[in-house]
């Protein structure tokens, strides 16, 4: 069912946010997918909720169920669905055949790996589901550390530098690896897994059997692992919102009396403070802008992305930590905040992301997929 069909037949989208997934960021999602159910407008939109458990199982309760995402996966209203590859909207279908729901566009809000790292973009491209962010190539490029600094340098974007390694080899004998990192970086330096949000798996090492035991635990989430120095710096961030001519907000600034930005201070601690707008001269918030929408631009992103930089507290330079395709839309999370300390309230952000969804998928449907001579 072409989204032209379906809006002549009624007036409302219905719009599938999935969340959940097999990571670990699983809570973060479910999280994420409550702010914005409420945010829908419920005279535009017609809510269906697509739960991912821990087990790779999908759950679907429909618009008229009431459910919120946190009870989901607990709740008799909710219908066990395969994801099958329908062309066009008929995306969820019950054990045997019968439909759940067609979806006029999706909201995927899984963070992590299988759900912000091209795979899930995969899935919905093939079965030419409409949804929100960016697609396959960027989503990919964006989680994967080493490659987002090795095509934002070509961009001209100052990224922090890194090594990295294989999980094998580190595991096997961390040595070889540790002595690169020393030959080339001073402590304290930072262990991460490659691909990984919300900063799990990220270790602080000081010294080198910090480093070798927090190669060990980044290991634990991921086949490659890399090693970066510790910047004395702010954290400042900033989030873009378009397509072909993305915009960036007001940055705003992360106060934490954590040792650095971690899971911790992201989502459980109390002191972490959001500062909008961040406390910045007007030339620094204007690179910082400008650089964003070229990294945004540089890995082909669509729709939004929270881009996280350092400002080095001594030579005032900015440097691109990371840059999320499907950020947190937690309470406290920096993106839909950002936009409405813009000046774009919460349900008009998340309307400009489903018309963006709609506008790419529109695009791309536009494409010859026959050859003619």
């Amino acid at each position: 069912m072409s989204i032209a069909r379906y809006s002549s037949r009624v007036s409302k989208l219905r719009v599938g946010i999935l969340f959940g997934g097999r990571s670990t960021e699983h809570e973060v999602s479910v999280t994420s997918a409550t702010t914005i159910l409420k945010a829908l407008d419920p005279a535009r939109y017609e809510p269906v909720l697509i739960g991912v458990d821990h087990d790779g199982r999908w759950l679907a309760a429909d618009a008229e169920s009431d459910l919120l995402p946190e009870v989901i996966f607990s709740s008799s209203a909710a219908v066990e669905v395969t994801p099958a590859l329908h062309s066009g909207l008929g995306l969820l279908d019950r054990p045997g055949g019968a439909n759940v729901a067609e979806i006029d566009v999706l909201f995927p809000i899984i963070h992590g790996r299988f759900g912000e790292d091209g795979t899930l973009q995969g899935l919905l491209e093939l079965a030419s589901v409409p949804y929100v962010g960016s697609g396959v190539m960027a989503s990919a490029l964006a989680m994967d550390k080493v490659a987002t600094k090795r095509v934002l340098r070509d961009a001209e974007v100052p990224v922090v530098p890194c090594l990295d390694a294989w999980r094998r080899d580190v595991l096997r004998d961390s040595g070889p690896f540790i002595d690169r990192v020393e030959a080339q970086f001073e402590y304290p330096v930072f262990a991460k897994p490659v691909n990984t949000g919300s900063s799990v798996g990220v270790v602080k090492a000081r010294d080198r059997d910090e480093l070798a035991s927090g190669l060990v635990d980044a290991a634990r989430y991921d086949l490659r692992v890399l090693v970066e120095p510790a910047v004395d710096a702010r954290e400042v961030e900033c989030a873009v919102l378009g397509g072909h001519d993305p915009e960036a907000s007001i940055p705003g600034e992360i106060h934490t009396r954590n040792d650095f930005y971690d899971y911790e201070a992201k989502y459980v601690s109390e002191e972490t403070e959001l500062v909008l707008p961040a406390p910045l001269d007007e030339a620094t918030t204007e690179r910082l802008r400008e650089l964003a929408l070229r990294a945004f631009s540089a890995l082909g992103c669509w729709g939004l992305a929270r881009v996280d930089f350092f400002l080095d507290r001594r030579s005032g330079e900015l440097l691109l930590n990371e840059l999320n395709t499907l950020p947190g839309m937690t309470e406290g999370s920096l993106y839909w905040r950002a936009w409405e300390a813009s000046g774009l309230a919460l349900p008009a952000l998340v309307d400009r992301l489903i018309e963006l969804a709609l506008e790419r998928h529109r695009e791309r449907s536009e494409l010859e997929i026959r050859y003619r001579s």
